[in-house]
């Protein structure tokens, strides 16, 4: 077995794995010769993580067998992964010895290693989710409509038609409305075949939205009432997939 990735900015990692870890407690990294990949559901089965990042986006990428598989505890990760200093290059290490060798290059070289984990190997499949509104926005647009949200409710609704797309929010607390516009500049795409409207839990939206630190722009996918796609494209390559279902009313 033998596995070595180099990776030039730790901060990218850093928070790929904080925000990953709000929604997963033990997952599966999938180590090919072509990508690194992760898919994995939340405990309460309401939200799925599907992570890819090509062999191209890291500075070295060695994986010497059809496919290693990194089963870790995301919060012990996620400790490790605080460590991290913005500067510092990125290293993950698996050999023989079936351990995870984790390193930060600075001013220093610090070496952690985490005991890998046996998780099975069933595989999830990709959900097939009707769609009829795409929509492409600036990430921390989003991730600031969902503060506002939060004010007065733990659900937001998005409302997508051919003119515009829209976040609200609404209980006996009050009312929040978000106007995404292309005017404005938050709006960069929005495509819609027939007008979509579907409600979802805020507290998974805010945890997923932790993603706009480390990515610009996010887009949205999905039709009334049905799950929603949400798209963070990552620097340097690679994609961040959230799938979370809505809240039926």
């Amino acid at each position: 077995m033998g596995l070595r990735l180099v990776f030039a900015d730790a901060k990218t990692w850093k928070y790929l794995v904080d925000t990953l870890s709000r929604l997963i407690d033990e997952a599966t990294f999938i180590a090919t010769p072509q990508a690194l990949t992760l898919r994995a559901l939340d405990p309460s089965r309401i939200a799925m993580a599907d992570l890819e990042i090509p062999a191209e986006a890291f500075e070295e990428y060695e994986c010497t067998e059809e496919e290693i598989r990194i089963g870790v505890n995301f919060d012990e990760l996620k400790k490790i992964m605080r460590r991290g200093r913005a500067k510092d290059k990125f290293e993950l290490e698996v050999g023989d010895e079936k351990k995870l060798n984790i390193r930060f290059k600075g001013h220093a070289v610090r070496t952690f290693v985490l005991p890998l984990l046996d998780l099975g190997s069933q595989q999830l499949p990709t959900p097939k989710i009707p769609i009829t509104a795409h929509v492409k926005v600036l990430s921390d647009a989003v991730a600031d409509a969902l503060k506002d949200a939060s004010i007065v409710s733990d659900y937001v609704r998005f409302e997508a038609n051919e003119e515009r797309f829209v976040i609200k929010a609404s209980s006996d607390r009050g009312n929040v409305e978000v106007d995404f516009s292309q005017e404005l500049g938050s709006l960069i795409e929005l495509d819609v075949k027939e007008p979509a409207i579907a409600s979802y839990s805020l507290d998974y939206l805010t945890d997923m939205s932790k993603t706009s630190a480390i990515a610009d722009i996010v887009t949205l996918e999905y039709a009334s009432n049905k799950p929603l796609i949400m798209t963070y494209d990552l620097p340097g390559g690679g994609r961040l997939t959230f799938y979370l279902a809505p809240r039926m009313e």
